[in-house]
């Protein structure tokens, strides 16, 4: 129940109306006026039980804040903005505000990462490994190369997902993929395929690497039993060390150019 409508909206709802800035009066005032669609301010005090001597005001910041329009005319009329307008609108500045604040954490963080005496990791696991190769995509600005001779089951959809991001965000992408070795049989590699960027298809070594502008670089290993990976053993190295770096992606782009590894 919503003031004098009967109208009820879960906790949850309330709580995305706070965080968009409304008091309990401002809700109370907005979930009338859209029973209500347009109304007077007595009407949305009625329906809403929001005093009559703070409608006026409430109305005024809903107004303000662009949940609501003010019609003139004797007596005024306020018309609720829809929701999904509202909504659409604020998801775009916060996803805004996000992508902003990502970008400048991450300027901080890789500056600190190489002054860490030893800029090298172990990673443990298929969905560790994924996690990290998700992060190192989203902050890539010039250039991925990825070498796809090992991939996990439920790998390729965010593994496609964040490619697909990066080559949007004009990032040089080159994959090497390897038709072999994968965790399940079923997985669907011409996904990958789908990219709009470099793929060779290539027997390479039962392995993945992921570099990213000549800085940082995933590399992942697994146990292989039959022609089978075992998960369970995967482990990821991750690395900043630049020499490091600059050796392997030297290495990708000979087997690039050569197909070194093209023969079965």
């Amino acid at each position: 129940m919503i003031g004098g409508i009967n109208i009820s909206i879960n906790r949850n709802t309330v709580t995305a109306l706070k965080n968009l800035g409304l008091s309990d009066y401002e809700i109370k005032a907005y979930v009338a006026n859209i029973s209500l669609i347009s109304a007077t301010a007595s009407e949305i005090s009625l329906a809403s039980n929001v005093p009559r001597s703070k409608i006026y005001e409430v109305l005024k910041s809903l107004a303000k804040k662009e949940f609501v329009e003010i019609e003139q005319g004797k007596p005024l009329k306020f018309n609720v903005i829809p929701p999904h307008e509202i909504m659409g609108k604020s998801r775009k500045q916060f996803n805004e505000k996000l992508d902003e604040a990502e970008d400048e954490l991450n300027q901080i963080y890789e500056k600190q990462i190489p002054n860490v005496p030893a800029p090298l990791w172990l990673i443990h696991g298929p969905d560790k490994i994924l996690k990290k190769e998700v992060e190192i995509i989203s902050r890539a600005k010039k250039s991925l190369y990825f070498m796809a001779g090992l991939l996990f089951e439920e790998e390729i959809p965010d593994l496609k997902d964040s490619l697909d991001k990066a080559i949007k965000r004009g990032v040089h992408v080159k994959i090497i993929l390897s038709p072999f070795y994968k965790d399940d049989e079923t997985m669907d590699l011409n996904v990958l395929r789908e990219l709009e960027c470099e793929i060779k298809t290539l027997n390479v070594p039962i392995v993945k690497v992921l570099i990213r502008d000549d800085k940082e670089m995933l590399m992942g290993v697994a146990k292989i039993e039959d022609k089978k990976i075992m998960s369970r053993s995967a482990i990821g190295i991750w690395n900043q060390y630049t020499e490091l770096v600059e050796t392997i992606e030297g290495l990708y782009n000979f087997i690039w150019t050569t197909e070194l590894f093209n023969k079965p």
